[in-house]
């Protein structure tokens, strides 16, 4: 399995911080504000994401248009929005990297939007197992009967999750 490894790593600009938290507000609102520090750190990586080091820990990562807690970020710092809650036997899976299918899925947050990042957590504790791109709006993913509804970018124990700094 290929890691990740760390070319450089260096502390971006206030400007660039602004920028980036107004990315993560955009994408859950009020609760950027447990992400932000006066220290945040850009990791050049092989990822196929861009990785931001906060207080040198690897909670955020980006791409052009969306900006979003990795799961560590998500572990240490639980938000509530951009929820897809899976069942009990879709846990093994979507734990392993598959994509959240439809009929595994038990609730949706009225706040997702296509083409933009997503949680996928377990019915019983809420506990963070992937982040996803959602392949549908909230309604029409409600609407879904079967089929791929996210898209897994990340996930428990893959390179992101073992990223050693």
């Amino acid at each position: 399995m290929p890691k990740i490894t760390v070319k450089k790593r260096h502390v971006i600009r206030k400007s660039q911080i602004t920028e980036l938290l107004d990315r993560l507000a955009d994408e859950i609102g009020p609760s950027a504000d447990l992400f932000r520090s006066d220290r945040i750190e850009r990791a050049e990586t092989d990822a196929s994401v861009e990785l931001y080091l906060v207080d040198k820990k690897p909670f955020l990562m980006a791409s052009e248009t969306w900006a979003f807690p990795t799961l560590r970020g998500l572990v240490e710092h639980p938000i509530p929005e951009r929820r897809v809650v899976v069942d009990a036997g879709a846990v093994r899976f979507v734990a392993n990297g598959a994509d959240a299918m439809r009929p595994g899925i038990v609730s949706i947050s009225p706040d997702i939007r296509q083409g933009h990042p997503v949680q996928v957590v377990e019915e019983r504790y809420g506990k963070p197992l992937a982040v996803g791109v959602a392949l549908l709006d909230a309604a029409d993913m409600e609407r879904q009967e079967k089929g791929k509804s996210v898209k897994s970018i990340h996930y428990v124990g893959d390179d992101i999750w073992n990223l050693e700094i």
